[in-house]
């Protein structure tokens, strides 16, 4: 990987990074897959509720769609929709998990709670009828036969099988604050993504927290690169083949378990530093939906990214920039043509990816789909 070195000067009382001193121009070492083909769906011409996609999650060769009004099934190529006058307890729907043992699906609502749609039938957790520690839930996950719920005051855990409610705050847990955007399992392990507080992690065996924070502890700039995660105020969090994905609205952190690799908009391919949402697609892949369209680092080892965006506010279609590091190796027209850039979510479903934003959701359809770099 190519090293790069930094100088700091002081100005106004602040540090600025000065790069790139000596360095020659990067080169790609191989070809990232770009996703040029793409569908479009709205609320008008396709049958969704509402053209605010906050959540995604794919169930085989079904995709679900939660919105600012109401919940979306894609099957066999047409739309099921269920809204309040459905039974739907909420219309908000932040999140959503499937249950591989059940097939039940559980969805957060934001402000409404928790339901699970079970036989054509909306079940409500609430704060008044259960453990739910607080009713507006961003994220939730499934480990086993454990729903855990990760809300504005706490997270909650539901033993699907006991009954049993379990809550973790700032009473019982290291959570600097109580405010928990994302949440993700894996193994024995679960991730919280706590913003103003890191990245907890359960261990489900000895039931005991660890915390990551940010070690410089400065809130306006990453003092030392790589020395943690990269920013207190986290996102999102993805652990994928031993690796976690922290996303942040001040870039992008990969932990090895070891080591720490932070990304910042200044010295990579990220196209804003202002994360909504980030997802790891293996221990080399991350996509990171921000509010200024998608960057997706295709290769860690060679620090290879594919970005999406729309170049010009008056383009028709978004083009894709293949860089290395922060430089444009080369642009590639794509036939994505959604208006707004600010990705809230994305959702992989084989070899094609889902991102939905604040109008409308789009498909990148994976056709030759190949991981990596091809030499």
């Amino acid at each position: 990987m190519m090293m790069r070195f930094i100088l700091t000067i002081v100005l106004l009382g602040g540090l600025l990074p000065v790069w790139s001193l000596g360095e020659e121009s990067p080169e790609l070492t191989g070809e990232p897959y770009v996703y040029t083909e793409w569908e479009t769906f709205y609320a008008e011409e396709n049958g969704l509720p509402n053209d605010h996609i906050f959540s995604l999650k794919a169930d085989g060769d079904r995709l679900w769609v939660g919105t600012e009004d109401g919940l979306a099934l894609l099957e066999d190529g047409k739309w099921k929709v269920w809204q309040e006058k459905d039974g739907l307890p909420f219309k908000v729907v932040s999140s959503i998990a499937v249950s591989e043992k059940t097939g039940d699906v559980w969805l957060g609502l934001f402000g409404g709670g928790v339901a699970r749609f079970s036989g054509g039938r909306f079940d409500h957790f609430h704060q008044l009828n259960s453990g739910l520690v607080n009713d507006v839930v961003y994220s939730l996950t499934i480990l086993d036969d454990e729903l855990w719920v990760a809300t504005t005051a706490g997270v909650s855990s539901y033993n699907t099988v006991t009954g049993e409610w379990e809550i973790f705050t700032d009473q019982n847990a290291p959570m600097e604050e109580i405010w928990c955007y994302s949440i993700d399992a894996h193994g024995k392990r679960v991730y919280v993504a706590v913003w103003g507080g890191g990245i907890l992690e359960w261990d489900v065996d000895t039931k005991l927290w660890d915390a990551h924070h940010d070690p410089d502890h400065e809130m306006e700039i990453d003092l030392y690169r790589d020395d943690g995660l990269i920013h207190i105020i986290t996102t999102s969090v993805s652990f994928r083949d031993d690796i976690m994905w922290a996303s942040t609205y001040f870039g992008l952190s990969r932990y090895d378990g070891r080591h720490w690799r932070g990304y910042t908009k200044i010295d990579s391919g990220l196209i804003s530093d202002f994360i909504n949402f980030g997802v790891g697609r293996d221990k080399n892949t991350c996509y990171c939906s921000t509010d200024m369209g998608l960057a997706v680092l295709a290769d860690f080892e060679s620090d290879t990214w594919v970005t999406y965006k729309r170049d010009q506010e008056d383009a028709e279609h978004w083009t894709a920039h293949l860089m290395v590091q922060d430089k444009i190796i080369r642009s590639v027209p794509t036939k994505l043509s959604l208006p707004n850039h600010f990705i809230i979510c994305s959702e992989f479903q084989g070899d094609d990816v889902w991102i939905g934003t604040g109008h409308g959701l789009a498909r990148g359809i994976g056709k030759g789909y190949y991981a990596g770099l091809k030499k």
